[in-house]
């Protein structure tokens, strides 16, 4: 039998988020095309404090977000799992801010600001939701329309 840890407060979650996106270093981006066709992929990414930025070959699927712009996010495995939806944009290399830019080649040793095939996608969430186990899945929403709950 497996013991159930207790469920966790909605701010031990958020810390607990938080921490994941400075720490984390990859995730799952989940999009669609024009006609619905998803695309998953992992990716790389920085968390800058309000969105999360990511790298990827202007020619892949995830390039060209869903006409609505709407993308999914996931860290972690099924049983502590981060779930962000948001807003998803392209931004050229030359168009990102260049503290930003120095962030995501710091915390990845990897610089495609002038690399031509790569384009970032920058993604702001809209919604959270955390859990671990079943007894977390009722409060698993942490944030809603971009603001964290309380």
């Amino acid at each position: 039998m497996t013991t159930q840890r207790a469920a966790r407060s909605r701010e031990e979650r958020r810390r607990h988020t938080l921490d994941r996106l400075a720490a984390d270093n990859d995730a799952w981006v989940a999009t669609a095309s024009a006609d619905g066709t998803p695309c998953l992929m992992p990716l790389s990414f920085v968390w800058d404090g309000a969105s999360l930025l990511m790298c990827t070959r202007r020619t892949n699927p995830t390039a060209r977000v869903t006409p609505r712009g709407e993308a999914v996010v996931t860290l972690g495995h099924t049983r502590d799992v981060v779930h962000v939806e948001g807003r998803a944009e392209v931004v050229e290399g030359s168009a990102l801010a260049a503290e930003t830019a120095d962030a995501f080649a710091a915390k990845l040793n990897w610089d495609p600001r002038d690399r031509r095939p790569w384009v970032y996608l920058r993604i702001t969430p809209r919604v959270v939701k955390v859990w671990r186990e079943e007894n977390e899945l009722k409060d698993r929403l942490i944030m809603v329309d971009g603001r964290w709950l309380d």
